[in-house]
């Protein structure tokens, strides 16, 4: 394993056990991204670094019983608060990396991340392994409950030009993973990217 693999391990798995006591209010904003995320009843979704498997119910209920939800994240410590928040009833989780998903080349319809973006120790290389696995049309949401200006100044840091989630940086990112981004939204209550999967 990378060490920034270890690192992340280390950090998520430290905090797993207070995370959903830590961000309380964040039920409604990840249900709202996902009702703008247009995931059909039957889609097949993933919830990419997982968590605690907070949008999974969101998730849930936009592909109904028909639809398939897998949740996959790298830290155990945060797939056992999913389960024991009963969210694996709304999906099945899965211990895997995002950079080498156990899933077939376009078995997915979309992905749905949030806060994942800022972890990945290779972000061209691991948009493209999400590109991989969703069929050509479908969608990608990167998300976070709060923008990106809210969430600088939650980590005692100024916003720069540099910040990959910046529409300038994100979009060519974005377009060489095979992505094309379809709407981009960065307010002090939410940060929500919609990309399309390119034929």
């Amino acid at each position: 394993m990378s060490e920034d693999h270890t690192h992340v391990q280390e950090f998520f798995g430290a905090r797993a056990a207070d995370w959903d006591r830590k961000f309380p209010g964040d039920g409604p904003a990840f249900a709202t991204a996902v009702a703008e995320f247009g995931l059909r009843p039957g889609d097949r979704v993933l919830d990419a670094g997982c968590g605690t498997g907070r949008a999974l119910p969101a998730l849930r209920a936009a592909v109904g019983p028909a639809g398939t939800v897998l949740g996959a994240d790298l830290t155990p410590q945060m797939l056992a608060a999913a389960q024991r928040a009963g969210r694996a009833a709304e999906g099945a989780l899965l211990l895997a990396d995002v950079a080498r998903l156990p899933l077939r080349d376009g078995s997915l319809d979309g992905v749905f991340a949030a806060g994942l973006i800022a972890h990945l120790p290779d972000p061209g290389a691991n948009l493209r392994e999400l590109a991989r696995v969703v069929r050509p049309g479908g969608r990608l949401a990167l998300f976070h409950p709060i923008g990106r200006a809210a969430l600088a100044a939650r980590h005692g840091r100024a916003l720069t030009p540099q910040d990959m989630r910046a529409e300038p940086n994100l979009r060519p990112l974005l377009a060489g993973s095979g992505w094309d981004m379809t709407s981009y939204a960065d307010e002090g209550a939410r940060f929500l990217m919609l990309a399309v999967r390119r034929a």
